[in-house]
């Protein structure tokens, strides 16, 4: 494990990231770890990142300079995305990955990919718009009635909801079938699931809110 925290962790990507965005996630997560290319946006933002993983290939060797030696690890494989590769080398209670959307479609879809093959690993992944997670076992989390709460199934899971305008209780969700876009709250939300395949997906504005829901969660997924 490269990376050991009890608090919040913030990981940058090389995708689509902005100052601003890096900011916000470090007053929830002050914990600064770069995922390869990602090292660019935080020294662009005049942050030194706590550390870098992955296997170097879009880090620039000019860039590179600007990092201590001891900071930078080096995962050489082509089997796992960069952002697997740091995901499962931190150890915290929380990731927040920003710069993993936005700049290649394909990059995005491996992302989502990760949070449902590293389940144990629990991690919000912010976009321009959006935030996206893997449900726990249950989620509680306070939120006002409208917000648009969208689930999608990377495999076969089944749940229960208190708080949404359209219940999904009995129901079955695969990803070429059934899937939960476009739902809204009604209020607090009350979601448990059967087994770590369900996406969350929520406007960016809760951000703040979900880290804190997420935080507080005792439940987690095993390990695949």
């Amino acid at each position: 494990m490269i990376v050991r925290n009890t608090e919040i962790v913030t990981l940058v990507g090389a995708g689509m990231a902005t100052k601003a965005e890096i900011t916000r996630c470090l007053a929830i997560g002050p914990r600064l770890v770069a995922a390869d290319g990602g090292a660019a946006h935080c020294l662009n933002a005049d942050l030194l990142p706590d550390a870098v993983i992955g296997d170097m290939d879009s880090l620039e060797t000019a860039i590179a300079r600007g990092i201590p030696e001891n900071r930078v690890h080096t995962i050489a494989e082509q089997d796992s995305t960069d952002f697997d590769k740091a995901l499962r080398n931190i150890e915290a209670p929380l990731v927040l990955g920003v710069g993993f959307t936005g700049a290649r479609m394909d990059h995005q879809l491996a992302c989502y990919n990760v949070l449902v093959r590293r389940p144990e690993r629990r991690c919000i992944l912010l976009s321009d718009t959006d935030i996206a997670f893997l449900a726990p076992p249950r989620l509680a989390m306070p939120l006002a009635e409208g917000t648009r709460v969208s689930l999608f199934p990377m495999g076969l899971v089944e749940g229960a909801s208190d708080g949404l305008r359209w219940p999904i209780s009995g129901l079955t969700f695969t990803p070429d079938g059934r899937i939960g876009t476009s739902n809204e709250a009604t209020g607090p939300l009350d979601l448990t699931m059967t087994a770590p395949k369900m996406l969350v997906i929520l406007p960016k504005a809760e951000l703040e809110n979900a880290a804190s829901a997420l935080r507080a969660t005792t439940g987690a997924w095993p390990a695949l």
